[in-house]
């Protein structure tokens, strides 16, 4: 017993049987240490290392081989597409006046996100009512001069009947929230003429069922370029576009890596070609890949986190996209886009892809903050049923104002008497203020593109999608 660790493990009932470290009483796992000697590991910051280990962690870091890979990679380039702090754009809409206003900090440096949120939510509170009503009232008003025309779309296309039907794979997981999403996803797209359903007519009566075709005259790939998932994480919904579709190139864009993935079952299908691309889209130089470089594409993103969105937008249509038709504005190879946006929460200044716009709206970089932090509200009320229409705007202002009234009540108070329906509504707001940005940089940049509510709020509450296409396809 001496010579045991003595930390004890309540759910053993019994002391740690390591062997202490000399002159500690304690083994390596449970020797006390301060936060300040953990620090984040330089190659994967998701976790962290002792300081004093850092330099063998790093000889030895799980990730250490596959980033190595990467980096010789020739679509691999650092922060390709993460944008910048202070954009020409900003600095020519913002000029020599810039806005100030007392009752919001300077911004945190790059990198330092979890800081915003918090500082951003200590900042809030600490606002005078007066200012944090006004911050409201612009909100509302903003929304309701540039949000009018967001319309639910809802689509089950017939294509995809063998999903909605449930005649796939037994293997392959269903869920019916996550199909009726991704139903809905490419029923947009076959509604604006993204994808053909006569491409999937086609293909059905050309299969045998076998992924063989019946006739010679059969031509799988006539119209159909490949599809580039963003975001892919297990890849289910290429898994979907490639069943009903008869998509046969594909490229799988995700950062972190999965089990469960629907790269076997894409594997099977007869003529097929698919890659996984394990990289971060902010690093991506889309132009560079091979096997794609020259040819049409789709681009599709279910659920992009947060300045996921923007990142891919940048991949698709900026600059570096564009290098190989001269700078143009439009990338010739872009034939289509659909992303579902969520999380708006994480999104941040330096990545999104319309300042100019925000502060055209008369929204400072600072507020912007605030407002993403307002975007978390949108899952506080109970999604069993609809939400009220964002639109119906004005009970925000009437609460505040009768709490102005009541006494000396802080904003915290009123967050907190605010009923959770109501801070959704205003949390939905700030969304699609964010996400409208997006929709007006897409149209700039030569895409006929829309902003729909594609599936209900009772289905995910994160229910809106950007749904493009080249002017090609007109």
């Amino acid at each position: 017993m001496d010579n045991r660790c003595k930390f004890w493990l309540p759910k053993k009932k019994r002391f740690c049987a390591n062997v202490p470290l000399s002159p500690s009483l304690f083994c390596g796992n449970h020797t006390p240490r301060s936060n300040s000697q953990w620090i984040p590991c330089p190659i994967d910051p998701s976790h962290s290392v002792l300081e004093e280990n850092l330099e063998g962690h790093l000889r030895r870091c799980p990730l250490l081989k596959q980033v190595e890979s990467l980096t010789h990679e020739p679509f691999y380039q650092k922060g390709i597409n993460a944008g910048q702090e202070e954009d020409q754009q900003e600095i020519e809409a913002v000029g020599s006046e810039r806005v100030e206003d007392s009752a919001l900090p300077d911004e945190p440096k790059s990198g330092e996100f979890n800081y915003i949120l918090s500082e951003m939510k200590r900042t809030v509170y600490s606002m005078s009512l007066r200012d944090f009503y006004k911050l409201v009232e612009k909100i509302e008003s903003v929304h309701k001069s540039i949000c009018k025309d967001i319309c639910e779309s809802y689509k089950v296309p017939e294509a995809c009947g063998m999903w909605i039907n449930r005649e796939v794979d037994r293997k392959l997981p269903f869920q019916e929230k996550h199909v009726m999403q991704q139903v809905s996803i490419l029923g947009n797209m076959e509604e604006v003429g993204v994808i053909k359903s006569s491409v999937a007519k086609e293909r059905a009566d050309c299969d045998d069922g076998n992924g063989f075709p019946v006739r010679d005259d059969c031509d799988y790939d006539n119209g159909v370029p490949a599809v580039v998932e963003f975001g892919a994480g297990r890849g289910y919904l290429t898994q979907m576009l490639a069943d009903c579709y008869g998509i046969k190139r594909v490229f799988l864009v995700e950062r972190k890596s999965y089990k469960l993935k629907a790269d076997r079952s894409l594997r099977q299908k007869e003529r097929l070609i698919l890659q996984r691309l394990r990289i971060d889209i902010e690093d991506l130089n889309l132009n560079a890949v091979g096997t794609l470089r020259g040819g049409p594409y789709i681009a599709i993103g279910k659920h992009l986190c947060g300045p996921a969105t923007d990142l891919t937008l940048r991949c698709c249509l900026g600059e570096q996209s564009n290098q190989s038709n001269g700078g143009g504005s439009v990338n010739p190879n872009l034939r289509g886009l659909a992303i579902a946006t969520c999380c708006h929460h994480l999104c941040q200044w330096k990545h999104y892809i319309n300042k100019k716009y925000i502060l055209d709206l008369g929204i400072t970089k600072e507020e912007f903050h605030v407002i993403i932090w307002f975007t978390s509200w949108a899952v506080d009320a109970d999604h069993g049923t609809d939400l009220p229409d964002v639109t119906d705007c004005g009970f925000h202002l009437e609460s505040i104002e009768k709490k102005q009234c009541d006494g000396d009540n802080g904003v915290e108070d009123v967050v907190r008497n605010m009923k959770s329906v109501e801070r959704a509504a205003l949390g939905f707001m700030c969304k699609q203020i964010i996400d409208m940005g997006r929709l007006m940089w897409m149209k700039e940049h030569g895409l006929e593109a829309q902003f729909v509510k594609y599936v209900p709020s009772t289905v995910s509450p994160e229910n809106h999608l950007l749904i493009a296409k080249s002017t090609k396809l007109s």
